[in-house]
């Protein structure tokens, strides 16, 4: 790969250390970032906060008497397990719209968020539902979620650089499978679903960081960090029990690496071509990124020492150092 990685997706289960090591990341020297981490100032892309978004649409569909349309229950699975692909489809939409810094603003957030939902559903072969609501529930919706939805736009748009020249864009998202699941996971499950499912302009620049927990520690980690009082917050956010079991309970990434034709990477089938994305593995199975959630001033030296290493020796492995 180059010096500076261009597009690094950062891959784990929930609760594994993602979001900590994206803010340990933002809050390193730009020099060191480069020289020990092969990356330059970062730009974010995640899906979590169009699963809140889509969590709250069926929140306030339940409070009109209407039946849900995105999960079983307010605790629980995707009704329609095609949604995982809806997700990557809206990441595509985000990175293009970061190419191409699409500063506009709709009339209605939320109305235009109903529509990328719909459209990024039908990518993905998911059923459209907000679409053929009925006018005075879509009215309904719009007014209860245009604050969240031109909120979620405008920070997405605050990402957009003046040029990605030395930047690193770094998309996040976990995928996984049930508790006990044959390899390789059946499609839409796992990261091979979701990585085939990458625009060919993401995977042509990608490599992947993957952070290494037990599903056992992410479970653990996923209780530890729970704040019921800020459910949409990219740190304090809790996964369900149900979903960390059937969705969570394992993941393919080894599977993927063990599997691939070409050493230290995942082979990818896709748009009629075959990608081999770099892969870099931070062990987390050991805690070493719980202490990131603590203002700066209270990093102890062992704990900084800890996951500096073993970060650049994880991104060693993916720039081929």
């Amino acid at each position: 790969m180059a010096d500076i990685i261009d597009t690094l997706l950062l891959l784990a289960l929930p609760a594994s250390g993602k979001s900590e090591v994206r803010r340990y990341l933002d809050l390193m020297n730009p020099e060191e970032c480069r020289r020990d981490f092969h990356m330059g100032e970062t730009v974010q892309l995640d899906d979590f906060p169009y699963v809140h978004l889509m969590r709250r649409v069926d929140e306030e569909l339940v409070k009109t008497g209407q039946p849900r349309v995105y999960f079983k229950g307010p605790d629980r699975s995707f009704l329609d397990t095609w949604d995982w692909g809806t997700l990557v489809e809206l990441l595509n939409e985000d990175f293009d719209d970061l190419l191409a810094k699409d500063m506009g603003r709709p009339a209605s957030a939320a109305r235009q968020l109903f529509q990328r939902l719909d459209a990024a559903a039908r990518r993905a072969g998911a059923a459209e539902r907000l679409g053929g609501l009925p006018d005075d529930v879509t009215s309904m919706l719009a007014e209860a979620l245009e604050t969240e939805a031109l909120e979620h736009l405008v920070d997405k748009q605050a990402e957009y650089p003046d040029t990605l020249d030395g930047k690193t864009v770094v998309m996040e998202f976990a995928r996984g499978g049930a508790d006990g699941s044959d390899m390789p996971l059946a499609s839409p499950f796992g990261y091979g679903h979701s990585l085939r499912q990458l625009s060919p302009a993401i995977l042509e620049r990608a490599g992947i960081l993957y952070i290494w927990v037990t599903p056992e520690e992410s479970r653990r980690k996923n209780d530890d960090r729970t704040d019921p009082d800020d459910p949409g917050s990219i740190l304090n956010h809790g996964v369900p029990i149900e979903v960390m079991m059937g969705d969570y309970g394992c993941d393919d990434m080894a599977w993927l690496v063990e599997n691939s034709d070409r050493e230290g990477t995942v082979r990818i089938e896709a748009h009629g071509r075959v990608f081999h994305l770099p892969v870099g593995r931070f062990d987390n199975r050991v805690d070493k990124t719980t202490f990131i959630r603590k203002d700066r001033a209270d990093w102890t030296g062992s704990e900084v020492e800890a996951v500096h290493a073993g970060l650049k020796s994880a991104m060693d492995q993916l720039a081929g150092d």
